[in-house]
């Protein structure tokens, strides 16, 4: 049986292009054998075409537009019926040819002729080999649900469990592991407190010889005056008026010269 497609070669419509390229696209990809029947260049063609299209299934004004499909002699119908098979994944059943077996078209027909049977090649939509994989993916759920309600207490106990191994293979038990801690706490602190002195140490010194030159100074302050020198003082506020009074006689005595 051979699938007739007629269609329009030279059509200047391009949604009537699309349709036609969709139709041909879709037979070549399923592998069907079809013969593309050009209606624009022989006139035969076009005539049989309008001839053979069921009365109910032309338009409105009685001219079909292709593209329009047929099974030999057989209308299969025009591009929307054959979309409409297409979603339904009955495009088989459309153009009247048996599905390949194994598709999908063809176990849901043989579900439609003969409903699920117990002990057939199919079982609710799936075939016995299907059967036996769920079967054994449920027995390895099954063994796996056992493994692990057999695995002890202790074991669930992961971090506690591997930190006991690691401590008796690297030869020290808890009690030294936290006395070594300990020690690694005391000597960071100590070494703290060590920087601390250190930071303090010229502050201090600074400090110190500050207070030592306030006391110098305060200490040469509160000294006693020696006598002699008590003595050099009195001489010295005694000279001074005679000293004075000396330079206004000198005055005088210069200002009577002059006149």
């Amino acid at each position: 049986m051979v699938i007739k497609v007629f269609l329009a070669s030279s059509s200047g419509s391009t949604a009537i292009k699309k349709k036609q390229q969709d139709v041909l696209g879709f037979l070549e990809a399923l592998k069907v054998d079809y013969a593309p029947l050009d209606i624009a260049c022989n006139e035969d063609n076009r005539m049989w075409m309008r001839e053979n299209v069921p009365v109910e299934k032309k338009p409105t004004n009685g001219i079909p537009l292709p593209p329009q499909i047929f099974n030999e002699e057989s209308y299969c119908g025009d591009y929307e019926t054959f979309f409409d098979a297409k979603e339904d994944n009955a495009v088989y059943a459309f153009l009247g040819l048996p599905p390949p077996p194994g598709s999908k078209e063809a176990k849901e027909a043989y579900l439609l002729e003969n409903g699920p049977v117990e002990n057939g090649t199919i079982v609710n939509g799936t075939d016995d080999a299907e059967d036996e994989e769920n079967l054994e993916a449920e027995e390895e759920n099954i063994d796996d649900d056992t493994l692990k309600r057999e695995v002890p207490m202790e074991e669930c106990n992961g971090d506690e469990h591997t930190e006991e191994v690691e401590a008796e293979v690297g030869g020290e038990t808890g009690e030294e592991a936290a006395e070594e801690k300990v020690a690694e706490e005391k000597e960071a602190v100590e070494d703290t407190e060590e920087s601390l002195e250190n930071t303090k140490a010229p502050v201090k010194e600074e400090e110190a010889q500050e207070e030592a030159e306030d006391e110098e100074a305060k200490g040469e302050d509160d000294q006693p005056v020696s006598e002699e020198e008590e003595e050099l003082r009195q001489l010295e506020e005694e000279e001074a008026p005679e000293v004075r009074g000396g330079r206004r006689r000198s005055d005088r005595g210069s200002r009577g010269r002059r006149g």
